[in-house]
């Protein structure tokens, strides 16, 4: 059996019993308040192999938003594939679309693309671009700006695309509105249930699902849980639609697969200087937090076995660093805490939501990544060593 001590770090941990949890909460909220659900697991936040399998056998569709992500969705054995984004690629938005997959329109060229192909057998949606900022002040990303994705309702371009479909003989089979928002609040959730409302009722559509998309909060204290967010979604949903005859989908990705996830780090040098003391060690603030946006991290230390944290002296200040050469990959202060030595370990945790996918190859390659269940740790990835990273190159 495998201790903590004996991981090669830096790494990744996925703790498959809080994994486990987070699915079954998401599927008893669904099943309790809209029982015709389809729940699709969004690649993009984290599209390492066990992950994508472990949410196929959970039963969740693929929701991809690229030609690469749908290729590698059918390389796995996806067989229920929901292809949404910007950026598909014609042939496989054909072959999906041909294929019996869900398909959310969000751009003009994709209703170029089949009314050239001729196809009209499919599950078609198109995704809602529609003012939410003045429904909720303050809360989507985009804020005033507006955001860029799907077919407009305030232009009309969205009952042009209806009319489109429809007179290309294909039936819409739903209607997507995801948004991305700041506050991951219950009220933008409600909005967009609202404005699938509206929209039937406005252009009298008898639609397959409603699909609502992602970005919930998971796994933190004090913030809404699936159980809230179901609830709030059905009570509007149900002003227009029933179960029997749409189903609902969700996209989930950070509330799913952030919490059961850490990443481990071990201090490997300090030094002190004129302004105080560093501690190095050898992960970095780009493994955890990509976009180096974030003030503070969920962490805890682990002292080296055998070394009583009580009995080191206790250090004013201690800047923990990363491995890199920047000098902004520093990640927390500790403040009148015990020495750290060499040896000893931190931990980061919830930290599932797109770090892998955006963990850039600079200075070291990609980490190993273990499962931890019941106790044992199982490698799942192993390093990125040079072999990985001179493949395909020519030279």
């Amino acid at each position: 059996m495998m201790r903590w001590e004996e991981l090669e770090t830096p790494c990744y941990l996925i703790h498959r019993a809080e994994l486990e949890q987070g699915i079954a909460l998401l599927k008893s909220s669904l099943a309790e308040n809209w029982d015709h659900y389809i729940a699709g697991y969004s690649f993009k936040t984290n599209a390492l192999p066990w992950v994508l399998m472990r949410m196929k056998e959970a039963g969740f569709y693929a929701e991809v938003v690229s030609e690469d992500e749908y290729d590698l969705a059918r390389y796995l054995g996806f067989s229920n594939v929901i292809y949404n984004g910007p950026v598909k690629g014609k042939r496989s938005f054909l072959e999906a679309f041909a294929g019996g997959a869900i398909v959310n329109l969000d751009a003009k060229r994709e209703l170029d693309w089949l009314e050239e192909s001729g196809l009209t057998k499919g599950k078609a949606g198109l995704r809602v671009n529609f003012d939410l900022e003045s429904l909720c002040p303050g809360e989507t990303s985009a804020k005033e700006a507006g955001g860029r994705f799907g077919f407009s309702y305030e232009t009309g371009e969205l009952k042009e695309a209806i009319e489109r479909l429809a007179h290309m003989g294909i039936k819409l089979s739903g209607l997507h509105l995801h948004a991305s928002s700041r506050t991951r609040s219950i009220a933008i959730y409600r909005a967009l249930a609202q404005m699938a409302c509206r929209l039937k009722q406005e252009y009298d559509l008898q639609l397959d699902y409603v699909d609502i998309g992602g970005g919930y909060f998971g796994g933190l204290e004090n913030r809404p849980k699936f159980p809230d967010y179901m609830k709030a979604i059905r009570k509007e949903l149900e002003r227009a639609y029933t179960p029997k005859e749409t189903a609902l989908i969700v996209e989930p990705g950070t509330s799913l697969i952030t919490p059961p996830i850490e990443y481990m780090s071990a201090v490997v040098d300090c030094k002190d200087t004129y302004t105080g003391r560093f501690v190095v060690t050898d992960g970095s603030r780009s493994d955890i937090d990509p976009l180096h946006g974030k003030e503070s991290y969920f962490h805890q230390i682990l002292y080296y076995a055998g070394d009583q944290a009580a009995e080191r002296k206790r250090m004013k200040k201690q800047v923990i660093c990363g491995y890199t050469c920047m000098e902004n990959d520093r990640l927390f202060v500790l403040e009148d805490q015990p020495e750290l030595r060499e040896g000893d370990r931190i931990l980061y945790q919830k930290v599932g939501g797109y770090t892998m996918c955006l963990t850039p190859l600079f200075i070291r390659y990609f980490p190993a990544v273990y499962v931890e269940e019941a106790g044992e740790y199982t490698r799942v990835r192993e390093r990125w060593t040079v072999q990985e990273a001179v493949q395909k190159n020519h030279y």
